[in-house]
C-alpha cells in the first residue's frame, strides 16, 4: 500500500526531527543519493540521480560570488569553489531535504552529505562560506552557526581579517 504524500512527508520530516533532536547520533537522515557531476561554486552543485541531473543549492549557507551576469567575483569566491570541489567532486553525496524542495531559482534545496560529514557545515567550518538562515529551512542552523563561531573564532578564510 503507497501511503499519500502529505503521510510520506510528514514522516519524512519526523525522521529529520528526530536525528536533529539527537535521537541518531553520528549518523546521517535518510536521503536520496547521488554522485556529483559538477561544482558551480563554493555553495552549489549538480548531482546525477539515476541518470538524471538536478543543480542542487546547499541549505544554510552561503558562499562567496564568483563573477556572473553584473556581479563582480568577491574576495574568496575561487577558493570556495575549490574547497567545495575537493570535498564533493565525483563523490555520492547523501542530499536531504528541510522543508522546500526547491528555490526561486528551481534548484534542489539539501543538506550535502559525504559519509558522515555534513558539507555545508565543513565549509562554513572552513571559513569558506557564512551560515545564514533561510527560513523556513532551518532544520540544522545551529550546527551551521557553531561551525561558523569556531572559523570566526580560528579567524580562517572569510573570518581572516574583519
Amino acid at each position: 500500500m503507497k501511503l499519500p504524500r502529505i503521510v510520506r512527508v510528514l514522516l519524512a520530516m519526523l525522521c529529520l526531527s528526530a536525528c536533529l533532536l539527537g535521537g541518531c547520533a553520528n549518523s546521517v537522515p535518510a536521503g536520496e543519493s547521488g554522485r556529483v557531476v559538477d561544482v558551480v561554486d563554493g555553495d552549489t552543485i549538480w548531482v546525477n540521480m539515476s541518470g538524471e541531473e538536478f543543480k542542487v543549492r546547499y541549505i544554510g549557507i552561503n558562499a562567496p560570488e564568483l563573477a556572473h551576469d553584473e556581479v563582480e567575483e568577491q574576495p574568496y569566491a575561487r577558493a570556495a569553489e575549490e574547497a567545495n570541489r575537493r570535498l564533493v567532486e565525483g563523490q555520492i553525496v547523501t542530499l536531504v531535504k528541510d522543508v522546500s524542495e526547491t528555490d526561486r531559482y528551481g534548484r534542489l534545496l539539501r543538506y550535502v552529505y559525504v559519509g558522515d560529514t555534513l558539507i555545508n557545515a565543513e565549509l562554513v567550518r572552513q571559513g569558506m562560506a557564512h551560515a545564514k538562515a533561510y527560513p523556513p529551512d532551518t532544520g540544522l542552523q545551529e550546527e551551521l552557526d557553531a561551525a561558523q563561531d569556531e572559523a570566526r573564532a580560528a579567524r580562517r578564510g572569510i573570518w581572516a581579517t574583519d
